[in-house]
């Protein structure tokens, strides 16, 4: 018989001992277990112990906040931005500065304002013949021809109309094609073709043996008010267009200067030509044209450029022992002169800044370190340079600074308002 093992056998009175009777409730039985209350509170007492000194050596740490001292300092001098240099020279006090130049036509067109009555006269051509005889006959100038319907044309220059002549027996009149205007102005006088008579030989044989004929319409006959450009028109035009330089200016500068440049009104120059305009004074139109040629040419310069030298200034004129706040500079400026053929200008700086006492916050973090809260604050009071301090520790029932300057942090804090001019 091959050797058996056996598990899990208990005597009953063991058995009742190690596993109670289960609890029936509802008709469901649960076993009743006992816990060992006294262990299970020094348990959690020795957990919580062990978390505080866990906290206490990870989590502890030491905030100071320090205000020192400050004052507002402020300063005069000058500066010359020269586009001939590569960066600011605060021995020489230069900075650099950038030319900007750009050429453009600025084309408008303008109204007319004037107003006048045109008045123009007709104009034809007569055929007159002579059929008087085989002799040439001289007309002069203005020589007055009437037309049937009883309007009044003059030759315009001094004509000789040729005789006659006979073919086959016949006598054929000779002819001369001349150009006539009316003696007035006016569309009435644009009339068709007509028969014409002269009247200077009116009383006399040669009245209707010298005669002239128009084969089309006399025309340009005209009485109307017309526009027309005055002086004043043209004077108007230039100025606007001036000002539309001005603009134009502002526009050019917008696009192609950046943020980082600074561009002064009085540092740029704008050469313009003689503007050309399609019509002059006293001739007839609704509208005419303008144009101008203008160079724009700025001197700029860079804020930071000038901001670098400022701070290089004011380092070069406080104690060592102090130290500038350079998000604190307040700077106004302006032009001295400005000579833009030597691409340089002078600038009238005015400024001020926050300085405050330097503050070593290693030597802070050595003397305090280990101390009490209240060791710490006097130490920290007693210090000439300090106006003010506040210390925070972490936990809140930590008494004592932390030994580990790691676990301490130290804040500067400038405050502008205390400060006095």
């Amino acid at each position: 018989m091959k050797n058996q093992k056996f598990f899990d056998i208990i005597p009953p009175e063991r058995y009742q001992k190690e596993f109670p009777a289960k609890k029936e409730i509802r008709g469901r039985r649960f076993p009743l277990t006992r816990v060992p209350i006294k262990k299970s509170f020094f348990f959690i007492l020795f957990i919580l112990f062990l978390g505080g000194i866990l906290f206490n050596l990870f989590f502890q740490k030491a905030d100071i906040i320090i205000w020192p001292e400050a004052e507002v300092i402020r300063f005069k001098t000058n500066v010359i931005v020269n586009s001939e240099v590569d960066k600011a020279d605060f021995s020489n006090k230069t900075i650099p500065g950038t030319i900007l130049s750009s050429e453009k036509v600025i084309f408008q067109e303008f109204l007319s304002s004037g107003k006048f009555l045109k008045a123009t006269k007709a104009t034809g051509i007569l055929r007159v013949y002579n059929a008087y005889s085989t002799s040439s006959q001289i007309l002069i100038t203005n020589t007055r021809f009437v037309s049937a319907e009883g309007r009044l044309f003059r030759s315009i220059q001094r004509v000789t109309i040729p005789g006659g002549r006979y073919e086959k027996g016949k006598f054929q009149p000779g002819f001369l094609d001349i150009k006539v205007i009316a003696a007035e102005p006016g569309p009435e006088y644009n009339i068709g073709p007509s028969t014409f008579s002269i009247p200077g030989f009116a009383g006399t044989v040669r009245y209707t043996a010298f005669y002239g004929k128009s084969s089309d319409p006399m025309k340009d006959g005209f009485r109307e008010e017309v526009s027309q450009i005055t002086q004043e028109d043209l004077d108007a035009a230039l100025k606007n267009v001036k000002e539309k330089i001005g603009k134009e200016a502002e526009n050019i500068f917008k696009n192609k200067i950046s943020e980082e440049f600074v561009l002064i009104d009085k540092a740029f120059k704008i050469e313009e030509q003689s503007p050309i305009f399609s019509n002059s004074a006293g001739e007839e139109g609704d509208s005419f044209t303008g144009e101008i040629k203008v160079i724009f040419k700025a001197l700029l310069f860079k804020q930071l450029d000038l901001k670098m030298f400022i701070e290089e200034f004011i380092v070069s004129e406080i104690p060592e022992d102090k130290i500038l706040k350079t998000d604190s500079l307040k700077i106004s400026y302006d032009t001295e002169t400005i000579d833009l053929k030597l691409s340089q200008m002078t600038l009238d700086l005015d400024f001020s800044a926050t300085i405050y006492s330097k503050i070593s916050t290693d030597f802070l973090k050595n003397e305090i370190s280990g101390k009490s809260l209240k060791e710490s604050k006097i130490i920290l009071a007693e210090k000439p340079n300090i106006i003010k301090s506040e210390v925070r520790l972490l936990p809140f029932w930590l008494r004592k600074i932390p030994k580990n300057f790691q676990k301490i942090k130290v804040e500067l804090r400038i405050d502008d308002s205390t400060s006095s001019p």
